[in-house]
């Protein structure tokens, strides 16, 4: 066998948490030897889908090639991952090759486990199924909005962990305004399915949230899980406390249920969940110390949102070059996550908190009111968020996001 290629740091995926740290690491230290491997061809703004979903993005506005934001400084290897040794310090690739590192970082993203939802994986992009939670989909989904005028709208939430707690309300309540709008919202009977007890797992921001589940007429159904669907029948069938339930549907948008990954979960990496399983601040490997993880593949206990991504990539950095000098950690990582709550076409609830449920606000309260409906934080979200991510945050310019020290 011919020696493997070996890199100082390996980052193994090349979405956004992946792109993010190389970006940072290199903005630290130049000329780094750095190998990402990803065998995408395309980089996806996933926080975009809920927009496009919504009619106010064209699905295409978030996606770019991924050599465009591929940092020039590394070396790119264009396969996938297959496995991890992390004792003999080697990551296995799809085409039989192998490569070795003197410093690991996982950043792979979870799976969405569609399969898991009985029929509904036929039925996708049709009969009324849909989901802002792929690329080709989104657009469907606004297609269905926007020819929905009476019938009844099916929502769903899975268990946690999923990517973005809120995405799943914020495609119900972009429908509904649309539906407000065009003065049909009377006619059609929406219900959001949440198989969790509570509407959004930070307190402050649930009153908010009631006006509009109260504004749209939307009827919660909380502790009801997706469990099986008949798309040409148009019925889906639900898990609840009192036995399965089944509803007919003109339009139902799914949110599927969420792993860790399969490559991740199948490794030493990995804990009973499935995740990388890392010290929840300093994001580095809890067995491993060579090893660090960011992103939706980490068993860090935060909401899986873009901004938990953009906070941690420094921090991984920081300790990333520490450990690579022989010294500790000396960043940490304090849970933060955002949800933009997109409540109405133009407004929007911008849910910020840490570890714990901890409210942190990026803004003044009399700029930017959190818990309050607001068409600022709707203007964050559409105009500014976007151009931080393709021109900041994948750059290694961390506006917002410079870390704190290790308690």
């Amino acid at each position: 066998m011919t020696n493997s290629p070996h890199h100082t740091i390996v980052i193994a995926g090349g979405g956004s948490a992946g792109i993010a740290t190389a970006a940072s690491l290199l903005h630290r230290r130049a000329g780094l030897d750095i190998a990402v491997i990803e065998p995408r061809e395309q980089h996806y703004y996933q926080p975009g889908w809920t927009m496009v979903g919504g009619g106010v993005f064209d699905k295409e506005e978030t996606c770019r090639s991924e050599a465009s934001v591929m940092p020039e400084a590394v070396t790119w290897i264009k396969t996938a991952v297959s496995g991890f040794d992390p004792d003999a310090k080697t990551v296995a690739l799809q085409d039989g090759s192998t490569v070795t590192y003197d410093l690991l970082i996982v950043a792979m993203g979870n799976r969405l486990a569609w399969e898991e939802i009985a029929g509904l994986e036929e039925t996708l992009g049709r009969n009324g199924v849909t989901s802002n939670y792929r690329y080709d989909l989104a657009p469907y989904t606004w297609e269905l909005v926007q020819r929905t005028r009476t019938g009844r709208a099916l929502f769903t939430q899975p268990p946690m962990p999923i990517k973005c707690a809120g995405a799943p309300q914020k495609a119900m309540y972009l429908s509904c305004s649309e539906w407000e709008t065009r003065g049909v919202l009377k006619d059609i009977e929406v219900e959001f399915h949440n198989q969790g007890g509570v509407l959004f797992g930070v307190e402050a921001y649930v009153p908010a949230l009631m006006e509009y589940v109260a504004r749209y007429g939307i009827q919660l159904r909380l502790g009801s899980n997706l469990v099986r669907v008949d798309g040409a029948a148009q019925k889906a069938w639900f898990a609840t406390a009192d036995g399965e339930v089944e509803r007919s549907f003109d339009m139902l948008h799914v949110c599927p249920p969420q792993k860790g990954h399969a490559v991740v979960a199948a490794s030493p990496l990995a804990n009973e969940a499935g995740y990388a399983d890392v010290d929840q601040h300093s994001l580095r490997h809890v067995k491993y110390p060579e090893v660090f993880a960011l992103g939706d593949c980490s068993s860090t206990p935060n909401a899986k949102t873009m901004a938990a991504a953009r906070k941690q990539a420094p921090v991984a950095a920081i300790n990333v070059l520490a450990v690579l000098d022989g010294k500790a950690p000396t960043a940490a990582y304090d849970g933060y996550g955002s949800c933009p709550l997109t409540v109405e076409n133009g407004k929007i609830v911008l849910a910020e908190f840490t570890y714990g449920g901890k409210l942190a606000p990026s803004f003044p309260s009399w700029l930017i009111d959190g818990t309050k409906p607001s068409r600022l934080a709707w203007k964050l979200k559409a105009d500014v968020l976007p151009a931080i991510y393709w021109n900041a945050m994948l750059k290694g310019r961390e506006w917002l996001a410079k870390p704190t020290g290790m308690a």
